[in-house]
């Protein structure tokens, strides 16, 4: 796959010219759907990206919008055929998060809210492998494995020389004191958080248990920004079983309020340097002997 070729970008971004070309026809989503004698929920899955797209789909979609000028015909036939394409994580197997993934490698920005775990673009690998081991108890060896590679490639966005990913993360005081994998572990964690944050382009606050009630009360979510304009930013809730994704704009600008209250409520990043270490600290000292399977 060409590098710069992004499979789920594409599909996004074909999805939206396809919206954009049903809502000037004037046609709504059903009313397209009996056209073709394919369901509702077939077109509505197309364009917002969800689904693979062939030429064929787009060939017929272009004909029921009378779309004449084959110049732009023939550019949705080719973001049909780059959505195809594999992008880096297939090569990994089926990956349940695969479409996040997509969006997470193209975007500019991320602001993520982590109220039990240390985010994944923060994690070393042991607490990566003892994490995903634990919370999915059912999983072999080699399933864990995968997580983990994956989990460590996508950090490379993080770590890019040229263009690294601008990460914001609010973390709770609980995500710190969550013990996953045993004292030693926890402190390499939280001494790799520290270093970090000080990354430039990487910034780290804590939300300590004295600020009580939160704006972020309900559970994690991630805020997407992309480079590229006509890409909306995209809120993503992660599900057991399935995740969610809101673009529509009222629903991100909601999400954006709800983080700037956060982001003022948690400490500054110096602040947040100082209390992780403090904890850093806690479990580098003697302690009882630990439970054990």
């Amino acid at each position: 796959m060409a590098s710069n070729v992004n499979p789920t970008v594409r599909r996004r971004r074909l999805g939206q010219e396809l919206r954009r070309l049903r809502e000037l026809k004037g046609m709504t989503a059903e009313e397209v759907a009996e056209r073709l004698l394919v369901s509702q929920s077939k077109i509505s899955r197309l364009e917002n990206g969800r689904r693979s797209i062939s030429q064929r789909d787009v060939r017929d979609l272009c004909g029921v919008y009378e779309v004449e000028d084959h110049r732009i015909v023939d550019s949705l036939m080719q973001m049909a055929k780059d959505s195809r394409q594999q992008g880096w994580w297939h090569a990994f197997g089926d990956i349940p998060y695969s479409v996040y993934i997509g969006l997470e490698t193209d975007a500019a920005s991320l602001r993520v809210y982590e109220p039990q775990v240390v985010p994944g673009l923060l994690q070393t690998r042991g607490y990566a492998e003892a994490l995903i081991a634990g919370a999915l108890p059912e999983s072999g060896l080699p399933d864990v494995e995968k997580r983990v590679s994956v989990r460590l490639r996508r950090q490379e966005r993080v770590h890019d020389a040229e263009q690294p990913l601008r990460l914001w993360a609010v973390i709770d005081e609980a995500a710190l004191r969550r013990r996953v994998g045993g004292r030693q572990l926890m402190r390499e964690q939280l001494e790799h958080l520290v270093e970090m944050s000080h990354q430039p382009h990487v910034t780290v606050q804590v939300l300590p248990f004295d600020m009580g009630a939160h704006p972020g009360i309900n559970g994690q979510y991630a805020i997407l920004e992309f480079p590229d304009t006509s890409d909306s930013s995209v809120v993503y809730i992660e599900g057991v079983t399935s995740d969610l994704y809101l673009e529509k704009a009222n629903d991100v600008q909601k999400y954006s309020v709800m983080y700037e209250h956060l982001r003022a409520q948690a400490l500054n990043a110096d602040q947040t340097r100082q209390f992780i270490s403090k904890i850093a600290k806690e479990y580098a000292q003697d302690a009882p002997e630990e439970f054990t399977d």
